[in-house]
Parts: structure tokens; C-alpha cells; sequence
């Protein structure tokens, strides 16, 4: 994009999303499949916060942790559907500059908490496993409420940073944005001013972002393998590796999506593959979470069960 493009005064007032699907006789069949999805999550997740609320056994730094995480998968998959679902049953595909702009924020904002929360979670099974005799010490409740503090602080920083970013660019000509809701990647292409200083922020912040986590929950799970098999009791390794395996099948979907996205900018020809990506980070993600995270954890299944059922399971 030429660089002289004038000054900082945004000319388009609005977007147009033009979605997953250009075939109008399969908006339906997205629409319920996305409603479904929705539903599933919101449900999912909510059930996961309510099950760690009513037992006390998941009063736990571990439970507090995913209670924080199913709250931002809630989170992350409400900033984007149902504005989706919205434009599929109005036809209307328009979203105005600001809107494009508060949508953007809101997800980076939620995605970034994921990232530190994903991190935090880690270090809480590093300790658990790793150090035992410090772990009510080191993972105290004031610990576990500090760290999701800075959390959000380095959140909110990261998504704030983005979001001014973008504002100095000039959007003067084409408006149409090759996804179903505002994201970076996409808005950098419609930009009739020079994006390389924002393109070389998102590499620098997404490697703060992305790198570090992913190192420390590498680093972190290279000691813990190193303890479980150390451990004489098959039960006990058994156990280690059911609840770390749920972390570590999060975190791989998670950081594997958000670095493709978002690591290699994607030009007009991989918009379509960027979709995908798009509806694995705030759609397949979210939904899978509650299941990966109950699938194989008994105390979380008696919760559920006493969630639904109103008493403790039998098993």
C-alpha cells in the first residue's frame, strides 16, 4: 500500500464481513450449525463454572484455573457468533468501523488471557507434581489471584496496543473484509496506507504473546515428565498423565492455531484457509474445551452428575 496516502482520517465508516460461505442457499445449514455450536459452548462451559461452584472437591488452584478458563471460552465465542448469526438472519453483512474495532480488541483481549491463563495452569502442575511440599505455599490463593490479575493486564495491554495501532491506518477505498468477523490479518489487506509497522508490531507482540507461554509450558512439562516417570505407582502415573494430557491437548489446538493465524500474515489467496483458522480459534476451541477437560476426569463427571442430577454419582 503506498505509504503517502494522506493523513490519519479514516474514509470507510463501515465494513462489510463477507462470511464463511458466498452460496446464499447455505446460509441456513451455517447458521443452525453455528447456533448449535453456540449453544453447546455456552453450555458446556457454564456447566464446567457450575460443577467446580457446588463441589468441593474442585476448590482446587487447578479447578480455578479452568473455572477462569471456561469463562473466557464463554467469553471468546460471544464476541464473535452471535454478531454472525445476526448478520445471517438480516442479511445484512455491514459492520460499522467502531463495531469492527471493539470486536477485534474484545478477541485479542480474551485470546491474550488465554495465553498466560494456558501458562499459569502449567506452572500450577509443575508445582503440584515437581514440588508437592511447596505447592500450598507457592500456590497459595493470593499467588492464584495475582497471577490472573497480571493476566489481564497483559491482556488488556496487548489487545489496547493492536487496536491504536490499527486506528492510524487510512481505510479509503475497498471495505469488504474476507471473513466473518474483523481481525488484523484481513484489515491490513484493505489498508490504503503502509501496514509494515503494524505488521512488524503483531510479529513482535505475538512472540511476547506466544513465544514465551509456549516455552515456559514446554520448559514446565519437561520436568514434569522427568517426575511421573519417576513415580513406582501405576496408578499414580496414570493420574499425572490424565490431567496434564487435558492441558497439553488444549494447548497444542490452541497455540497451533493462534501461531498459524497470526505468525504468517495471510495474503488474499489464503483468506479462505484463514477462515478455517478463524472458526478453530473462537468456535472449535471453546466447544472442545469442556469436553477434553471432563472426558477423562472423574471428579469432574461426579460434579457434573451432581450438577444435573442432584446427587453424587454412584461410581
Amino acid at each position: 500500500m503506498d505509504p503517502g496516502a494522506g493523513t490519519n482520517r479514516t474514509a470507510v465508516t463501515e465494513f462489510i464481513l463477507l462470511g464463511l460461505l458466498e452460496n446464499e442457499k447455505l446460509q441456513s445449514v451455517v447458521f443452525i450449525l453455528f447456533l448449535f455450536a453456540y449453544l453447546v459452548t455456552i453450555g458446556g462451559n457454564l456447566s464446567i463454572l457450575a460443577a467446580i461452584l457446588v463441589e468441593p472437591k474442585l476448590h482446587t488452584p487447578m479447578y480455578f484455573f479452568l473455572g477462569n478458563l471456561s469463562a473466557l471460552d464463554v467469553g471468546c465465542i460471544t464476541v464473535t457468533v452471535p454478531a454472525m448469526l445476526g448478520r445471517l438472519l438480516s442479511h445484512k453483512r455491514t459492520i460499522s468501523y467502531e463495531a469492527c474495532l471493539s470486536q477485534l480488541f474484545f478477541f485479542h483481549f480474551l485470546g491474550g488471557m488465554d495465553c498466560f491463563l494456558l501458562t499459569a495452569m502449567a506452572y500450577d502442575r509443575f508445582l503440584a507434581i515437581c514440588r508437592p511440599l511447596m505447592y500450598s505455599t507457592r500456590m497459595s490463593q493470593a499467588v492464584q489471584s495475582t497471577l490472573v490479575a497480571v493476566s489481564w493486564a497483559f491482556a488488556f495491554t496487548n489487545a489496547l496496543t493492536h487496536t491504536i495501532a490499527l486506528t492510524t491506518l487510512n481505510f479509503c477505498g475497498p471495505n469488504e473484509v474476507n471473513h466473518f468477523y474483523c481481525d488484523l490479518p484481513q484489515l491490513f489487506q484493505l489498508s490504503c496506507s503502509s501496514t509494515q509497522l503494524n505488521e512488524l508490531l503483531l510479529f513482535a507482540v505475538g512472540f511476547i504473546m506466544a513465544g514465551a507461554p509456549v516455552v515456559l509450558i514446554i520448559t514446565s512439562y519437561i520436568h514434569v515428565a522427568a517426575a511421573v516417570l519417576q513415580i513406582h505407582s501405576v496408578e499414580g502415573k496414570k493420574k499425572a498423565f490424565s490431567t496434564c494430557g487435558s492441558h497439553l491437548t488444549v494447548v497444542c489446538l490452541f497455540f497451533g492455531t493462534g501461531i498459524f493465524n497470526y505468525m504468517r500474515l495471510g495474503s488474499e489467496e489464503a483468506s479462505d484457509k484463514d477462515k478455517g483458522v478463524g472458526v478453530f480459534n473462537s468456535v472449535i476451541n471453546p466447544m472442545l474445551n469442556p469436553l477434553i477437560y471432563s472426558l477423562r476426569n472423574p471428579d469432574v463427571q461426579n460434579a457434573l452428575w451432581r450438577v444435573f442430577v442432584g446427587r453424587r454419582s454412584l461410581t
